[in-house]
This record gives C-alpha cells, structure tokens and sequence, in this order.
C-alpha cells in the first residue's frame, strides 16, 4: 500500500501494471499489446478493437471516478499521472497508488460493474483511453474468440494482484508478530 512517510509517497506495487514495457506514448497499438488484456490480439484484431476506445481528457485536480460510483469502464493512462485514493469521511483521502504512462485501473469494472472501492483523481493534465463494460461486452459478442482472449488477461492480473496482496498480507503478518514480541516478550 502506498504511504506517506516524513512526506514522502512509497509507491505501491499492487496497483501497478507488472507487465509494462516501455512504448511508443503516440501508439495506442503498442501500449495495447503492453497490457495482458490484450497482448495475444494480433494487428488486425486491435484495429477492430481500437473502434470502442473512447479517448478522454482530464485537467490536474479532476476527479475520474469517486469512491462508490458504479464501475463502467477500465481506464489506461496514455499520458499524465493520476492517484487512486481511499477516503474513511469527507476529509480524509488516504493515497492508495500513483500511476503514469502504460498503467491501468479500473479493470474489475469489466467483469463485475460493482461499485468503485476508491477514486481516482488527475495529479497532472492527463489523457486515457477509455474501454466502456457495454463496449466491451458487445466486441466479445462480436468476436468470442478474442473476447475470451480478454478475459483470460483480466484473470490473469486479478490472480496476479491476488498472490501480491496474500504476500503483502503474510509479510504485515509477520512484521507484527516481530513487533510484538519484542514489545510484549514471547
């Protein structure tokens, strides 16, 4: 989880895309093949699938989705920054990531439509490509060969945050056993 320490932000690890390369910021084809979703599509596949991608712009400060708005649609930064945040009450926003170029959030969205467990706000001018549920759900009607190619990619990250998030555990597991027989004795 990500953190502030003395003022400093610790980048977290769950929220990042573990499959990023670096791409062409101009080639949404490239930063498309980059994402698991989508890298067994081949070219001609993509040319289809770039058709439901919606581009959207967002100015520093502004809110992408809030905490609690129904999940519609996975978002992949193509430029600027953008922070996920978790709030307890109205003015408490706890920093959960922060994300740049080739990152992407939102993909739960695509499989479930539940409700967003945090928001996510532009820190900078920012450009994402967007990828609507509907959308998607009619392209995989359409081509349910490389819809289910999709969807293997989206369980693929989930499974791939899930193991991270039961390391994570087993490691704040074990921290606070240290802690707490060097405080309390064992």
């Amino acid at each position: 989880m990500e953190k502030l320490k003395n003022n400093e932000i610790i980048h977290s690890s769950f929220w990042s895309n573990f499959f990023r390369s670096p791409a062409d910021q101009t080639d949404l084809h490239k930063s498309l093949k980059s994402i698991p979703l989508f890298s067994e599509l081949s070219k001609r596949d993509l040319t289809h699938f770039v058709k439901i991608i919606h581009n959207r712009h967002y100015l520093a400060g502004e809110y992408i989705f809030y905490q609690g708005d129904p999940g519609i649609a996975l978002y992949i930064i193509r430029e600027g920054e953008i922070t996920i945040q978790r709030s307890e009450d109205i003015n408490e926003n706890l920093p959960l990531a922060t994300l740049g170029y080739g990152d992407f959030f939102g993909e739960l969205a695509l499989v479930d439509g539940e409700k967003r467990s945090a928001s996510a706000v532009a820190i900078s001018e920012s450009r994402l490509a967007v990828i609507f549920k509907p959308d998607l759900d009619e392209y995989i009607e359409r081509f349910p060969k490389k819809g289910i190619k999709i969807l293997e990619g989206i369980a693929h990250i989930i499974a791939h945050r899930l193991r991270k998030i039961n390391e994570d555990h087993y490691n704040l597991q074990k921290k606070l056993n240290i802690y707490s027989e060097e405080d309390y004795g064992a």
